[in-house]
């Protein structure tokens, strides 16, 4: 659901795109930590918040690091 809000901020598109992990911290929603592989050895480390159900909001894009690789460990940020 973030994929579009991504390539936004980027400039560009992500062929791939695919979760490989995550964690999750709960604030007045929820913080999602997110690895996603976005193509050849390329990771990106994703934080999405999503609100808490009542308010119906879809999740959004709070922050975001790239140059990450797949042994790059999964971070709080």
């Amino acid at each position: 659901k973030v994929k579009a809000q991504l390539e936004e901020k980027e400039g560009k598109t992500f062929d791939v795109f695919t979760a490989v992990e995550f964690k999750t911290q709960l604030v007045a929603g929820t913080n999602y930590f997110i690895k996603v592989h976005v193509g050849n050895e390329e990771f990106m480390h994703l934080r999405v918040f999503k609100s808490l159900p009542h308010k119906n909001e879809q999740p959004s894009l709070h922050s975001y690091q790239g140059s990450k690789t797949k042994h790059d460990e999964l971070a709080y940020f």
